[in-house]
């Protein structure tokens, strides 16, 4: 059986909120997200990461393009840097990528469903939708007090 995780975090992979912004941010998420009609509650976490965090979309991955060349990467190089920091988390976003061995950072890479860099993440189990609306996201992000972007992960 397979999971579905609807993560929302902020656009700065550092940025933290204060409690009070989070259990705003959490409870607008709790209403976007009820589950279904009749049916069991959805289950919201809400986690605060001492370090960066890769808050990836699982089974959805299609594929990761470089930045700089646009040539595809290799999805077993993106494994094994998971791999890495799994434990540890990512000291830092900077890496050459091996395609064109052009420095960049992890969040500019082009990933094929979205993937992102973390401190912060409210994250969906089992959401009985696909999305949130870019009208949404903007309300999430004003009662967090930062812009937000979306990750849909299939674990």
């Amino acid at each position: 059986m397979s999971d579905d995780v609807l993560s929302v975090i902020p656009t700065d992979p550092r940025w933290q909120p204060e409690q009070a912004a989070a259990e705003r941010a959490a409870s607008i998420v709790e209403d976007l997200a009820p589950g279904r009609p009749g049916g069991v509650d959805v289950e919201i976490d809400v986690t605060w990461l001492g370090t960066l965090t890769v808050v990836g979309c699982g089974r959805n991955l299609q594929k990761i393009g470089c930045p700089h060349c646009g040539a595809s990467i290799d999805t077993e190089w993106w494994a094994g840097l998971l791999e890495a920091h799994w434990e540890d988390g990512f000291p830092t976003l900077n890496v050459v990528v091996p395609c064109c061995g052009a420095a960049t950072s992890l969040d500019a890479l082009e990933y094929d469903w979205p993937c992102g860099f973390a401190r912060f993440e409210i994250s969906i189990w089992n959401p009985e939708r696909e999305w949130f609306s870019d009208e949404e996201l903007i309300t999430i992000g004003t009662a967090l007090g930062h812009p937000v972007r979306q990750v849909r992960a299939r674990i």
